[in-house]
């Protein structure tokens, strides 16, 4: 049996489509029990649990094989730390307690640093609280999520700009498609390692001017870039509606990026293919509501 977190998001969703494909047992853990009935008919077991719920989620998890883990990114936590805390606690007390042999997490580039990377300080800490429960850690650690475009397909159709938090929207980068992700935990989860490794997934280089062009031609009018100047992050995204201290952890990430500490730095890594017009022809066809990761 297979345990899968995130299910209602477009990588657990995912992970856990190709295993029931590939004839594997699976379990999805789901928050709301609403949320249940389509995977039961898809053929999955569910448990209604939160991630915060160390009890429950180690009942969910005793006598599994293999589980997707990943963080949430609440937006609506008053303290972002505190909430990354609460949940790798939870997430590694549980996995120890039912004695998981081993966890594929949804991680990211920059994870082996312990700070100055916006939230993904809080996957560094849940990769180090995994790493000291036992289990066998597969770290995947991916760049950009070509559905980032979803952001801003409403703002694009709606004023036909393109906004980007970068100091060029000239320069490649590598985009990774979820489902590519979704697809290369449940193969690590069928065949896992002998022992703990971090993974960088990389998907297609493309420039966010190119970005640009495709979203534009899928929607049927040329888009402007408007690059965002750097003093001007945080505040652009609270204007946006973001809480203050979500809109400056944002930034701390950008500047990050910018910077070239979410560069790859694993234990080895995987090409996926997807490309971005795939990603955008699907987003623009079934609308920027898209759900989570």
């Amino acid at each position: 049996m297979f345990v899968i977190a995130g299910a209602t998001g477009r990588v657990g969703s995912a992970t856990a489509h190709t295993l029931l494909d590939a004839g594997a047992e699976v379990r999805v853990l789901v928050r709301r029990e609403t949320d249940a009935a389509p995977w039961r008919e898809a053929g999955a077991d569910t448990a209604t649990v939160d991630l915060t719920d160390r009890a429950g989620l180690t009942a969910a998890l005793t006598g599994d094989t293999g589980f997707f883990a990943l963080l949430p990114f609440d937006l609506g936590a008053p303290d972002l730390d505190a909430h990354a805390d609460e949940l790798s606690d939870a997430i590694a007390g549980a996995v120890a307690e039912a004695g998981v042999p081993h966890v594929v997490m949804l991680s990211s580039g920059g994870a082996d640093l312990a700070a100055g990377t916006g939230p993904i300080t809080g996957l560094h800490r849940l990769e180090r609280a995994l790493g000291a429960t036992g289990t066998t850690l597969t770290a995947l650690r991916s760049g950009h999520f070509q559905e980032k475009v979803s952001d801003v397909i409403d703002l694009a159709r709606e004023t036909g700009t393109y906004p980007v938090f970068a100091p060029t929207a000239e320069a490649p980068v590598p985009m990774v498609a979820t489902r590519d992700l979704g697809a290369v935990a449940a193969r690590a989860l069928l065949a896992p390692p002998p022992s703990s490794e971090a993974v960088d997934i990389i998907g297609p280089s493309r420039t966010e001017s190119e970005v640009a062009e495709v979203l534009g031609r899928a929607l049927g009018r040329a888009l402007t870039v408007e690059i965002v100047p750097e003093p001007a992050w945080a505040p652009a995204l609270t204007e946006a509606g973001f809480a203050p201290h979500v809109a400056d952890s944002l930034a701390e990430l950008y500047r990050a990026d910018a910077a070239g500490l979410l560069a790859p730095r694993g234990d080895r890594s995987i090409t996926v293919t997807t490309t971005i017009e795939e990603t955008i022809a699907g987003l623009v066809g079934h609308g920027s509501e898209t759900g989570g990761l």
